[in-house]
């Protein structure tokens, strides 16, 4: 048995937004009323990206037709899990069922 910390990708539906700021802290706002209290030990942040014409990191957040896609990094301390794998699975079922049908995918994976 042993300690990791999961990175996991999710992605955040925000509708009726012009801005991508504004993308950003509703999407915050939003998820930090289902994790919390509960869940206070996941640390939540919106995910970078790198524009590929002028290579500046950015926001990762797509606004289109008033709808948004944001990119939000979820990272949590998984405790006595068997190995890696059991450890995503782990942290995939606690975001998961706080933060219902969004996708999420697993970005690392570090034994403690």
């Amino acid at each position: 048995m042993g300690d990791f910390q999961v990175l996991l990708e999710g992605a955040w539906v925000v509708k009726d937004v012009v801005t991508n700021d504004d993308a950003a802290s509703i999407a915050i706002s939003e998820i930090g009323k289902r994790l919390n209290p509960k869940l206070k030990y996941v640390d939540f942040e919106v995910g970078k990206r790198v524009c590929s014409s002028c290579h500046d990191e950015r926001d990762n957040v797509i606004v289109a037709a008033e709808t948004a896609l944001v990119g939000i990094l979820f990272k949590l301390k998984v405790f006595d899990a068997n190995n890696e794998k059991h450890a995503s699975q782990i942290a995939k079922s606690v975001i998961g069922k706080a933060l219902k049908d969004t996708p999420l995918k697993v970005l690392e994976v570090l034994e403690l």
